[in-house]
């Protein structure tokens, strides 16, 4: 048989033709072509999908290809950072600065800026760093200006350069970048308590020579004009003067702004006087030569129980007096006369409080004060309309009002204001605590002289006295940041 004749037969049986003998064509010829490409076809993905999958070495080439980026981003996160922290650090700098600018408040608050930048390790004019200051800035709240300070300086740039940043400016031709800060701060006008004020407005109304014994620790002095203190500062804790301080206190300001007077108003509770009669009023018998009424004459123990006793001309010790009041104290008014203490005592008895007041008209020949060599010896009421106020000279009386030897003819041991608004006032001997008040003193005169041993000690209790102390708005502390 034939191999075509083979094969059809085989066909014919439906045989599936296997065979491989040389000499086959057709449809066997067919499936290996197929078969060979599908291999190849197979192969090829198969290799490609190798090759794709394949990361070997993909990983330098592609930092290689971020290399420049990486470095860049990094360099401008390290270098912010960097120019961060200095912006800080140039921000607490300029808050240093404002706050002295504003503390200090005088001609030198640019100087005071400076320094406190330079504490902080900004020294203005070095290493391109400066620092500016202005006593005119706008509060943020609005009101009176404010104090600002700015630093500036610049920093150079290191690896932002690689991604192609240039900074902001050129330092001898070097890219760098400029950073600043700026803070704002008001100086703040807090009270102050004074316990010695001197409303004199002409040349030094506020003066001492020498004065060591002299201890004004725990209060300040004010003085509406200038101020002079020779040999020792007094112990004050702060010295202020509208003119010129010159050695008073231990902190000694000038320049500061004037107050008025603290008690003017008081003088709307002296009551009208009931003296009767013509002028002049009884004086004591070295003056007109008549005896003092008895009225006019004390000694001993005595007791009040009204709220005003008024006596018309002098009145004068004849013997130690104590003096027993209701516990809100008594007024004593003296009407165009003086309080003569001879050489006596006039204390209070504890429990009691007193207030004296001295008024009348300016005419010529009375003494409007507390005179003799005895001593006064009394505490000021704590409550009430007079509470604190130990003497008080009427505003409206401006002739006979001076005092030459306080403290020493009489000597004072009193605990409260003494109110002596146009007063000469020297003051030559200790001034003290009375034996049954607290340790609180206060003076308001129109000029005050502080002679050798004349002293004022210290004091630190007028709140549990009753005294409301003068209080002015000269600057206390420290300025407050506001921006």
């Amino acid at each position: 048989m034939s191999r075509v004749a083979s094969e059809v037969q085989d066909r014919g049986a439906g045989n599936k033709v296997v065979r491989t003998t040389n000499g086959y064509r057709g449809n066997n010829v067919k499936s290996l072509a197929f078969v060979s490409v599908r291999a190849a076809h197979e192969a090829v993905r198969t290799r490609m999908i190798g090759f794709v999958g394949d990361q070997s070495g993909s990983v330098a080439v592609f930092t290689a290809l971020a290399l420049p980026a990486l470095i860049g981003a990094t360099g401008l996160g390290m270098e912010v950072s960097y120019w961060y922290l200095t912006q800080r650090s140039m921000q607490n700098a300029a808050d240093s600065a404002a706050i002295a600018a504003a503390t200090n408040g005088t001609a030198n608050y640019s100087a005071e800026a400076k320094a406190a930048a330079a504490k902080n390790g900004f020294v203005h004019g070095a290493n391109n760093i400066t620092v500016t200051a202005s006593n005119t800035a706008p509060c943020p709240s609005g009101g009176a200006n404010c104090y600002s300070a700015t630093v500036t300086g610049y920093v150079p740039l290191f690896l932002s350069q690689v991604i192609g940043y240039r900074g902001t400016t050129d330092v001898g031709g070097v890219p760098q970048t400029m950073l600043s800060a700026t803070a704002v701060a008001r100086l703040d006008l807090l009270p102050r308590e004074y316990c010695v004020l001197a409303l004199g407005t002409n040349g030094i109304a506020f003066g001492s020579n020498g004065a060591p014994q002299a201890n004004l620790n725990g209060c300040s002095i004010m003085s509406n004009a200038g101020a002079r203190c020779n040999g020792n500062n007094l112990g004050a804790d702060y010295g202020d003067a509208a003119g010129i301080n010159d050695g008073c206190g231990v902190v000694q300001r000038s320049n500061v702004p004037p107050i008025a007077d603290p008690y003017a108003a008081l003088a709307s509770n002296v009551p009208s006087h009931t003296c009767s009669g013509s002028p002049p009023y009884p004086q004591i018998p070295g003056r007109n030569g008549a005896p003092l009424p008895s009225t006019n004459r004390w000694g001993g123990t005595v007791t009040v129980a009204t709220q005003y006793v008024h006596v018309c001309g002098d009145l004068q010790l004849t013997g130690d007096v104590t003096l027993q009041t209701p516990p809100d104290g008594t007024v004593i008014v003296i009407w165009n006369g003086r309080l003569d203490t001879g050489s006596y005592t006039l204390r209070t008895d504890v429990g009691s409080a007193l207030t004296l007041v001295f008024t009348g008209t300016n005419d010529a020949g009375y003494i409007h004060a507390p005179t003799g060599d005895g001593t006064l010896d009394f505490s000021a009421p704590t409550t009430g309309p007079w509470k604190g106020i130990a003497i008080y000279q009427d505003p409206n009386l401006t002739t006979g009002v001076d005092i030459s030897n306080a403290g020493n003819s009489p000597t004072w041991k009193i605990s409260g204001m003494v109110y002596l608004p146009h007063s000469s006032v020297t003051m030559s001997g200790a001034i003290n605590k009375s034996s049954n008040g607290e340790s609180c003193f206060g003076l308001v005169v129109d000029n005050l002289l502080i002679n050798g041993t004349g002293a004022i000690l210290a004091n630190g209790s007028c709140g549990e006295a009753g005294l409301e102390l003068p209080t002015g708005t000269a600057p206390t502390g420290r300025g407050a940041l506001v921006l």
